[in-house]
């Protein structure tokens, strides 16, 4: 690109067309010559007469100038002048783009994208192949065509982690793997990561490489802890600047369901501190409620701590079978409960019957015999209802008769009399230890001490279900801990006294650590990894690089140890994750870790984003041209004396008419018509395609592109010619203009009225037709059932469908205009439903396809989301990415061809069924 002026010009060389503007003036100046005069004494007879109507002998300079003007704007136009060029060296030969896509990077995403759009246009101008590199998430190297990126860009998004070692390792193998040298444009998020330096070096070795660092500091939040009373949150910034304040907010659900705003405090950051706290003292009812807390302003993965069990306490009630003696505290079955769980769980002590009514979430009965009938009952609810019973045993249940002739449902096994201990009726000849914890224990990968003895214990009847039951053994065998399900909820009994009575358990960490893993107390903060050891934990829900949450589908377990401890990456995504008895967050950040920087060799050169964009301005200059040649014809009749007899007849009014068509710089249909259904004389005269308002701003938008693109296809392709597409509101907007409405179904869409229902069925009836989307076709394919899906079986109820059924190989939509096998959209293969085929319906033989002539099927359903394939933006690019490569591009060109043979059966019904086109079609099917 060539500057002049502070001006780039893409072809400099049509500027010469410039010099031949002074010998058109002149041309356009000539004069004729003079005529010879001659005295003729008639013409004194017109002497004082004068002429209304007068004609110029040479073309007026006004004029001249419109058409120098205009003839200049047209040069300077096809020259492809461009405004804020940027000075740089396009350079020549194949072009790395590497991209962090780290959550770093998010809250500046679209400026990314938009830097990234304008290299690879400036890689185009200068014919250089192009491949993509997200460090992120590292695929082989493809050297396209610039353009080809181009069109994916838009579908280009940041991932919520930071290259680890993996990914640094397969995009190094990536890059060796290259067979020829290339030059690298590297788009830094700005922060720091491990390997970043092998990379600059690989990269350094195969080109230039250049690196443009997204603007600011990178702000991110260290996951919550609580401690004195109080939630204590970090916010961390890659770069030390000025003193700044951060709103961090504590966002959940009111007890209306609705996600709010819960509560908010502002950190500051110091001059020059890379890192600000604030403390946020809030009730137990409200801290329960939180789900997440964010960083206001920001964007991204990193700006959110999401909340999990740890910052719930949970309500424990302390239940025992005597009252204590202040003077005997060590020996209360208590006191050692008290002091594991006190800096945990909200204890609540009392009688039974005062502490039900509080619902806790714990009951702990410690060495109690029997409860009333009454409670007995009312605690069996409890539980049933979800809640944990723990009880303890003691002198008191060994001495009774509970659970010794039948299983009772506060018991989790039957006991034997007497209890067993050293020196008795079953004695032992010295203390028993701690069996290893079970793969399938709660406690799995616990450490048992040595120091941990057991000296009496009641024991367990031996039953076909115990070994199922036993969650905790010792040595020689016999149950330690015992568990069952009862309804929702579980019971649990410890062999064992509260106290160290019986065994020296209570004093040790392992009887605090099993509390936890029973969820009888609130782990707060993030546990250490060897405390998790052996555990799984299915992921319930996952953040994106813009820090929204979304279900985790069928995302894999991740280890205990992996969870806390591994970095994350596309096997351990940020999110929530569930362990069965408690839910574990995994943030951006773990604790302990801050934000560093990236700094770079002094041999690479680092810019920052350009703050001017590029601007073409061709397009401005040939529309100016165009105006001032339409001027120009109006000049001309008015010098030439024809506009007067023009103003007196009605051809002028086509000329202005045209003169405006051509100066007007429109926008494309798609953007004439925002919402609502077009005129009703314009859609009488025109084919229209419709879509049905969801409610979803984003979900509309696509169906809309959809639709447009659909219609340029139909405009193209076959003798159609759709008018632009409407939005239809089924409240008020009238459908029997309409031949087709795609309804794309949304989970929260709301339910239409009783009279939309009505004028739906009628609509149905008479001959139109529905496409509903559920746009899940990636979780049908697995067996899920999407909220997209159980929406549309509400929305159905109330309209008149037919029986449906899965679309037969021999249907005449695979045939009416194209012969097609498969419908994919965005989603390559779901299932398709239609009309079910009468069952009278016959098949002659050696035809390939039934006698189907009558009817054409009202709704069409699935999920393949094609709307989002068929989408084009304003200059008639495809909206959103298919797939990859020629595959992608296959899929959409298969899923357009669907939506042709749509419309074509919705004009010609069956029309394609007819006996007539049996020899044309089984010549093209090769039969």
């Amino acid at each position: 690109m060539t500057l002049i002026a502070g001006i780039g010009f893409a072809y400099p060389w049509l500027l010469l067309g410039l010099l031949a503007l002074p010998i058109l003036w002149l041309l356009l100046r000539a004069v004729p010559p003079a005529p010879r005069r001659q005295a003729f004494p008639a013409v004194t007879l017109l002497l004082g007469l004068g002429d209304d109507e007068s004609l110029s002998d040479r073309t007026p300079w006004w004029l001249l100038l419109l058409r120098m003007l205009a003839l200049a704007a047209a040069i300077i136009g096809l020259a492809g002048p461009v405004l804020n060029p940027e000075e740089r060296d396009s350079g020549s030969g194949p072009l790395l783009v590497v991209l962090d896509a780290t959550w770093a990077g998010a809250n500046g995403w679209e400026e990314t994208r938009d830097q990234i759009t304008a290299r690879l246009e400036e890689a185009g101008r200068s014919d250089r192949t192009v491949a993509v590199l997200r460090l992120s998430d590292p695929q082989p190297l493809q050297f396209l065509a610039a353009s080809d990126w181009a069109r994916q860009v838009a579908g280009l998004t940041p991932n919520p982690w930071q290259p680890a070692a993996d990914q640094v390792d397969h995009a190094l193998t990536h890059i060796s793997e290259a067979t020829e040298g290339f030059d690298t444009l590297w788009f830094s998020d700005g922060l720091d990561y491990p390997g970043r330096e092998q990379l600059t070096e690989a990269l350094s070795d195969r080109g230039a490489l250049q690196v443009l660092e997204q603007p600011g500091a990178a702000f991110a939040l260290a996951p919550p802890s609580y401690a004195d009373g109080a939630l204590e949150l970090t916010v961390e910034r890659s770069l030390p600047g000025p003193a700044r304040d951060m709103l961090v907010q504590a966002r959940g659900r009111d007890p209306g369901g609705t996600l709010r705003s819960l509560a908010q405090a502002t950190a500051r950051f110091d001059a020059g501190a890379t890192n600000a706290s604030v403390r946020l003292s809030l009730p137990s009812e409200l801290r329960a409620r939180i789900t997440r807390f964010e960083l206001a302003g920001q964007r991204s993965a990193g700006a959110v701590a999401l909340a999990d069990d740890g910052l719930r306490r949970r309500e424990v009630a302390l239940i025992a079978s005597e009252s204590e003696d202040e003077g005997l505290a060590l020996l209360s079955p208590l006191h050692y409960l008290r002091q594991a769980l006190a800096p945990t769980a909200d204890l609540l002590e009392g009688a039974l019957s005062d502490l039900l009514p509080a619902n806790p979430d714990v009951i702990i009965l410690a060495d109690v015999a029997r409860l009333p009938p009454a409670q007995e009952q009312a605690v069996i609810d409890w539980v049933e209802e979800g809640g944990l019973l723990v009880r303890f045993a003691g002198p008191r249940l060994a001495a009774s008769d509970t659970a010794r002739s039948e299983e009772e449902p506060l018991m989790p096994v039957r006991l034997r009399l007497g209890g067993r201990s050293i020196g008795g009726a079953m004695s032992w000849g010295e203390p028993k230890t701690l069996a290893p914890f079970e793969d399938d224990s709660p406690f799995a990968g616990l450490r048992t001490p040595e120091e941990v003895t057991v000296s009496a214990q009641v024991v367990a009847q031996p039953d076909p279900s115990l070994a199922d039951r036993v969650i905790a053994a010792l040595g020689d065998g016999t149950p330690l801990v015992t568990r069952k399900p009862l309804g929702q909820g579980q019971v649990v009994l410890f062999h064992v006294t509260a106290n160290a009575e019986w065994s020296s358990l209570p004093l040790s960490g392992l009887f605090v650590q099993m509390l936890e893993r029973l969820a009888v107390s609130s782990a707060v903060g993030t546990p250490e990894a060897t405390s998790l050891e052996g555990t799984v934990w299915r992921p319930v829900s996952v953040l994106d690089g813009f820090g929204r949450s979304r279900e985790a589908g069928t995302l894999p377990g991740v280890q205990g140890p992996d969870l806390v401890a591994a970095p994350a990456g596309p096997a351990l995504q940020p999110g929530l994750y569930d362990g069965g008895n408690q839910t574990l967050a995994r943030n951006v950040l773990r604790a302990g870790d801050s934000l560093t920087a990236a700094s770079w060799p002094a041999s690479v050169p680092v810019s920052g984003y350009s703050t001017a964009q590029e601007r073409p301005l061709g397009g401005a200059l040939l529309g100016l041209a165009l105006v001032l040649l339409a001027l120009d014809v109006l000049a001309t009749l008015l010098v030439s004396g024809q506009l007067a007899q023009l103003r007196r007849s009605t051809a002028l009014v086509p000329l202005l008419a045209a003169a405006l068509a051509l100066g007007a710089i429109s926008p494309r249909p798609t953007q004439a018509q925002q919402s609502g259904a077009a005129d009703p004389v314009a859609l009488a005269a025109e084919l229209t395609l419709a879509h049905v308002l969801t409610g979803n701003a984003e979900v509309d938008r696509i169906a809309r592109a959809g639709l447009q693109g659909l219609s340029d296809t139909l405009f193209f392709r076959t003798s159609v010619e759709p008018s632009t597409p409407a939005s239809v509101d089924l409240e008020r907007d009238e459908l029997a203009f309409f031949p087709l409405l795609y309804w794309p179904v949304t989970a929260d869409q709301k339910m239409p009225s009783a009279a939309a229902y009505t004028r739906l069925n009628a609509y149905l009836r008479s001959g139109g037709m529905i496409l509903f989307d559920t746009r899940d076709a990636d979780l049908a394919a697995v067996g899920a059932t999407s909220p997209e899906a159980r929406r549309l079986q509400q929305l159905a109820l109330g309209l008149d469908i037919p029986p449906l059924e899965p679309l037969p190989p021999d249907h005449v939509l695979t045939r009416t205009f194209y012969l097609l096998q498969d419908f994919p959209g965005r989603h390559p293969r779901g299932p398709l439903w239609v009309e079910a085929a009468p069952p009278d319906a016959e098949q002659d033989e050696g035809i390939p396809f039934r006698t189907l002539n009558d009817g054409v099927t009202p709704v069409v359903i699935g999920g393949n989301d094609w709307a989002s394939a068929w989408a084009v933006d304003s200059n008639g690019r495809p909206l959103r990415p298919v797939g990859r490569g020629y595959a992608g591009e296959r899929q959409r060109e298969l899923s357009l061809r669907f939506g042709v043979n749509l419309v074509m059966h919705v004009l010609t019904g069956n029309y394609k069924s007819d006996q007539v086109h049996v020899p044309a079609l089984l010549e093209r099917l090769g039969q």
